[in-house]
């Protein structure tokens, strides 16, 4: 458990694994030092809420667009191939992604790389040139990254079972859009949208790793001054109750891809009652130790792929189950799945799944975190989405703390009957 130990204008901890400092800028801006101790790499990473989530229906796409004009320069690195190439130069690996809820920028060097890789981050994502012309050519790029997911039946099915839940609301739409908004977005519009979104309050800077070599406060206060001062970011849309739609994307093809979504009614700011979510959904088909993998794949040879896992948003949180199998077997899993969910329901876990469940996902948490990168994306996620402690040593004991009975009373929360359903092959909404 982590121990406050700092006063004054930000807060220290030393936490069993990581000691964290956190204070915020002048402009708002918090930014998070993560010592780890073991290792010679340290990750930084820019985070802003200003995910997909965060786009008014007109820009929906356009958070991602931007995510990749950012990397064409800024000022000094003021072209793709210096970005790139002084990257190459630290030993870093450089990246980004947006999801509904964030736009995030990173970088993974050697600890001694740090202040040059501050420079780096700091001058092409907090002082972009959006360049007409590079914004033209990555136009054709993202419409191709969006026509490769189309040709990706899995892919498709993420889509659809999104929009089979929650339609037309923001988490209901794809992160990257539709091709016609593509083909229309402005500069202009990119501005605005990032004028309005990548405010100091809605973001965070981690340093997460070996520290050692990261600027003084002073240092890296006048490196992030490159993003401009800016408003709080207007709340999101809050999300709707979960619907219960069933939506088929017919393609005549002997496999099919398969997506069922049940609403977790927990409080998903409450890290306990994520923990437990994320035990039942593992338990459900997190592992091959699971009802799903056990019955359905080994038992029954019903399909290739089958699993669960849980997905929390800031103010909302579901289970979502999904595979991959022969579409001859759809009707006989999909009716399967939803029995299992319900015998859950019913009669709640065995202690034994429920325990083997906890050590499985704690030990994966374990694991990912030996990651710097991993986490500063939890890092990121904890601050901004749930405005909750960042200290990893807190998720690995959230997941070793869960009882029997907080997952046996989320299998209860649990309804079977209420589950959007979404499919992709040679099949009719009435099937399901």
């Amino acid at each position: 458990m982590a121990v406050p130990c700092g006063d004054g204008g930000g807060a220290s901890y030393v936490a069993g694994v990581a000691s964290i400092t956190t204070e915020t800028l002048a402009g708002g801006l918090p930014v998070h030092r993560v010592a780890l101790d073991g290792t010679r790499a340290l990750t930084i990473l820019l985070a802003f809420d200003a995910g997909a989530r965060a786009e008014r229906a007109e820009e929906n796409g356009i958070a991602h667009f931007l995510e990749h004009l950012v990397f064409k320069g800024g000022e000094k690195y003021d072209h793709y191939k210096k970005v790139n190439e002084t990257a190459e130069r630290m030993g870093g690996t450089l990246n980004a992604y947006t999801s509904h809820d964030l736009v995030a920028f990173h970088i993974t060097v050697r600890a001694e790389a740090a202040p040059e890789a501050l420079d780096l981050l700091t001058d092409f994502v907090g002082r972009p040139r959006l360049d007409p012309d590079e914004i033209e050519r990555e136009r054709g790029v993202v419409i191709q990254e969006i026509q490769r997911h189309k040709d990706q039946p899995a892919s498709v099915a993420e889509a659809l079972i999104d929009e089979a839940a929650f339609g037309d609301h923001p988490l209901g739409r794809t992160v990257l859009g539709p091709e016609e908004h593509l083909r229309a977005f402005t500069r202009d519009q990119i501005v605005a949208f990032r004028e309005r979104r990548w405010g100091g309050a809605g973001g965070g800077a981690f340093f997460v790793g070996n520290v050692d070599h990261v600027p003084s406060t002073e240092q890296v206060e006048e490196l992030l001054a490159r993003f401009p001062a800016l408003d709080e970011p207007e709340p999101v849309e809050p999300a709707p109750a979960l619907r219960a739609e069933k939506l088929v994307h017919r393609r005549d093809t002997n496999q099919s891809h398969l997506r069922l979504m049940y609403p977790a009614p927990i409080d998903p700011r409450d890290r306990a009652q994520r923990a437990a979510l994320t035990i039942y959904a593992t338990l459900l088909g997190g592992s091959m130790g699971s009802r799903l993998f056990d019955e359905i794949r080994e038992q029954r040879g019903l399909c290739y792929s089958v699993w669960a896992y849980d997905r929390a948003f800031a103010d909302t949180a579901v289970v979502l189950l999904g595979a991959g199998l022969e579409s001859a077997k759809t009707g006989e899993a999909y009716a399967r799945m939803r029995e299992i969910v319900a015998e859950l329901h019913r009669d709640g876990p065995t202690e034994a799944e429920v325990e083997r469940a906890r050590a499985y996902a704690a030990g994966r948490r374990v694991l990912a975190f030996e990651n710097t990168n991993a986490v500063a994306r939890h890092a990121a996620a904890q601050s901004i989405i749930f405005d909750s402690d960042i200290d990893p040593d807190l998720a690995i004991e959230a997941l070793d703390s869960v009882t029997f009975d907080q997952v046996a009373e989320v299998a209860r929360m649990i309804d079977p009957q209420h589950a959007a359903v979404a499919c992709v092959g040679p099949h009719e909404p009435e099937e399901f």
